[in-house]
């Protein structure tokens, strides 16, 4: 069972099941964050809706890629967690069933390819206190209070 972040579902509203994979990016005692600005900025853990026929791993690696133009290596599933949302980009009431990994970014091909998003890299404790979404900070927070490696 995902356990349900934010919100709870309004009754009588219905929402359209939209799965998606999104990583902690640790690297030299920082995090890599992806920052979209159109609208007001809103800093996010890089990911997004995983597409009909993608695994997660599959989607995690896209749009990862396609947020900040970085590859990761390694990637590990640490949970899953459930979002009431409406989603403006898509005109649509969403439950959004997010699935958390951790990954190594190992090098950076190009700028980000996904319109409105830029690079953000941010102490883990900053970070923490910025992101955009109640789920995204407490993996990052559980992430980074593990005991040593």
């Amino acid at each position: 069972m995902n356990r349900r972040i934010g919100q709870p579902p309004e009754t009588g509203r219905r929402y359209t099941l939209r799965p998606g994979a999104y990583a902690v990016l640790p690297r030299h005692e920082a995090v890599l964050l992806t920052c979209q600005t159109d609208g007001e900025p809103d800093l996010q853990l890089p990911g997004g809706g995983i597409d009909p026929g993608e695994s997660p791993l599959q989607a995690l690696h896209r749009e990862v890629f396609e947020e900040t133009g970085w590859h990761i290596a390694h990637p590990r599933r640490l949970g899953a967690f459930r979002r009431f949302v409406y989603m403006p980009e898509y005109s649509m009431w969403a439950e959004k069933l997010c699935h958390i990994y951790v990954a190594h970014p190992t090098f950076q091909i190009s700028d980000p390819t996904e319109p409105n998003h830029e690079v953000v890299w941010m102490s883990p404790d900053a970070a923490a206190s910025t992101l955009g979404n109640d789920g995204d900070r407490l993996f990052l927070t559980r992430y980074f209070a593990r005991p040593g490696p």
